[in-house]
């Protein structure tokens, strides 16, 4: 029998997912104490421009490694001048009694932390795992065997993701939901399944589209969620006045999100609402912990990372959106909701 799609799990699994998501974390730490950062920034409280020309890196990686430091204490953002906290100093300055600096020695030649040396100086991901002759995930995505595999570990994560956010979204009144970069399409299913006045399309390009048409049949759903194939950033399917991004836009920079949310803009009926699907940095961009983690699993090996609410309501507002709020689902997750103008 198909998998109730309405049910949830009888315990929360955090600390399961956080282990995975924080697993690049330490290896950004140690990139940094690698090149002193703290010790720099202890003498030269610098903007987010200021540290990218004063070592040669580019503003993406800067961000994100940013983000985590302030995250965990260690860094604080006076009107856009970053300081080393009373702990940095204390901890993580070369000179200080207690600099842990060398406890993190040893760690140097990890391959993560000597590829974010590259990453911070060229804002180009590297390869899965450390692997430098990996090609670009995004392409690896056209072949079958990487496609079947990748969309397999996204699919279990969704599972459980979906079901959270199903059960807070508000779509009364709203008839079709186009899952953009749908993968397996479970969100189409869990959110079809949830609100049964709705209809769902799960659309993405081959060969994930055929994956998602096998799944989508075996979870009992292909009489409500159908399948449309196409390149996302070539426009989208009309006929549905809800889109959905779920763990999408966080793989891309910001000017293929604006394309993205241009195309979405295009394809929505006026009054179409948006729901964006992620983990999200707050507003003050200083947290949450979690999720400051995972940005830099994003930065490694993509062209993105987590974004913070007040990026992607500015985002939105350029594209012709009117953003909502943020609201809190599972492990770190949530989702922000736009109408279109």
């Amino acid at each position: 029998m198909p998998h109730d799609l309405t049910s949830a799990p009888a315990t929360d699994p955090l600390n399961i997912y956080r282990y995975r998501d924080s697993l690049y974390a330490v290896d950004m730490i140690t990139a940094a104490l690698g090149f002193d950062f703290f010790t720099w920034l202890a003498a030269n409280p610098s903007s987010l421009a200021g540290i990218c020309d004063h070592f040669g890196f580019r503003e993406r990686p800067v961000d994100t490694m940013l983000t985590l430091f302030a995250a965990n204490g260690w860094v604080e953002d006076r009107s856009g001048t970053f300081h080393a906290t009373a702990t940095a100093q204390e901890h993580l300055r070369a000179g200080s009694v207690w600099d842990v600096c060398p406890y993190y020695a040893s760690l140097h030649d990890r391959p993560i932390a000597r590829d974010y040396f590259e990453v911070l100086k060229t804002d180009k991901p590297a390869g899965w795992s450390g692997d430098k002759a990996a090609f670009d995930w995004h392409k690896a995505m056209e072949q079958e065997d990487f496609a079947r595999k990748f969309t397999a570990a996204m699919d279990c994560r969704g599972l459980y993701l979906s079901q959270a956010l199903a059960k807070k979204l508000d779509l009364a009144g709203r008839s079709c939901l186009l899952d953009i970069g749908a993968g397996s399409g479970i969100y189409a299913c869990a959110i079809a399944a949830q609100h049964t006045h709705l209809k769902a399309v799960a659309f993405d390009q081959s060969p994930v589209d055929r994956i998602a048409a096998k799944l989508i049949e075996e979870r009992g759903c292909a009489d409500r969620v159908s399948v449309a194939t196409g390149n996302m950033f070539d426009g989208l399917p009309s006929g549905c006045d809800v889109h959905l991004f779920s763990n999408v836009l966080h793989d891309w920079g910001v000017p293929e999100v604006k394309k993205l949310l241009a195309v979405s803009h295009a394809a929505l009926p006026a009054g179409g609402l948006l729901i964006i699907h992620d983990a999200f940095i707050n507003a003050t961009k200083n947290g949450p912990l979690h999720v400051a983690e995972y940005s830099c699993l994003l930065m490694h090996s993509t062209q993105g990372k987590c974004y913070s609410t007040g990026e992607y309501s500015a985002l939105l507002d350029e594209a012709g959106f009117d953003p909502g709020d943020y609201h809190d689902t599972a492990v770190a997750r949530g989702f922000m909701t736009a109408i279109r103008r």
